[in-house]
C-alpha cells in the first residue's frame, strides 16, 4: 500500500515531533507498505523518509522542480518524480495514495492534508486520512472540525471518517474498516 505523509520540513521544537515521524516511518516499514512524500531531506520528512529506508521500503518522494533547485530534495530515495508546480506535486500524491497521513507541520502539511480530506467529501477518492495528533498538536484544529459540524457546514459522518489519533496501533484497524464517503449531498 502507498502511505501518502504530509509533515513538516521541520522538525519543529518538541522532541516527540520527531519521535512520532521515526514510529509512523516503523509502522509503515511493519507493514511493508511504501511510503509517498513531499520528497523533501529535511525537517519530518528527512526524518521519516530516514526511517523507511533504514527498514527496507521503498520511498517515493514528488518535488517540484524550484524545490529540488534549492537542494532541498532527499538523495537516497528509491524514486524521486519531479513535477513543474506545487498543484501538480499534490495532485501525484493523492493518485498514487491509498491511505494519508498528516504529522505535526506548517501552513504546507495543513493545506495539503485539508485538500486530501475535501476530495474525499466530494467523492474524488474513498481512501482513509489520519491527523496524527501528538501532543494534541491538532487540538485546535479538531474542535474547529467539531464547531463546523455544529455550525452545519459539516456533517457528522465526515468528521467521523477521519482518523484523529497519536496512537498508531489505531491505524491499520481504522484502514481495514474504513468504507469510505459518498459524495455529500450540501443542503440549502
Amino acid at each position: 500500500m502507498n502511505i501518502v505523509v504530509y509533515c513538516g520540513a521541520n522538525a519543529g521544537k518538541d522532541p516527540a515531533f520527531a519521535e512520532a515521524a521515526k514510529k509512523l516511518g516503523q509502522w509503515i516499514c511493519d507493514q511493508g507498505h511504501t511510503l509517498v512524500f513531499g520528497g523533501g531531506k529535511v525537517g519530518l520528512m528527512g526524518i521519516i523518509a530516514d526511517t523507511v529506508r533504514a527498514g527496507g521500503q521503498k520511498t517515493i518522494g514528488v518535488m517540484p522542480t524550484f524545490l529540488i533547485e534549492r537542494e532541498l530534495a532527499h538523495p537516497q530515495l528509491n524514486q524521486l518524480i519531479v513535477v513543474d508546480t506545487m498543484h501538480e506535486r499534490k495532485l501525484k500524491m493523492i493518485e498514487l495514495g491509498d491511505v494519508y497521513i498528516a504529522l505535526p507541520g506548517g501552513w504546507g502539511t495543513l493545506e495539503e492534508f485539508s485538500e486530501v480530506i475535501s476530495w474525499s467529501r466530494i467523492g474524488q477518492h474513498n481512501n482513509p486520512c489520519i491527523l496524527v495528533n501528538t501532543h494534541n498538536f491538532y487540538g485546535g484544529l479538531v474542535t474547529q472540525f467539531k464547531d463546523m459540524v455544529t455550525a452545519g457546514f459539516l456533517m457528522q459522518v465526515e468528521l467521523e471518517s477521519l482518523l484523529v489519533s497519536d496512537s498508531i496501533e489505531q491505524f491499520q484497524p481504522f484502514i481495514d474498516a474504513h468504507q469510505g464517503l459518498s459524495a455529500v449531498t450540501y443542503t440549502r
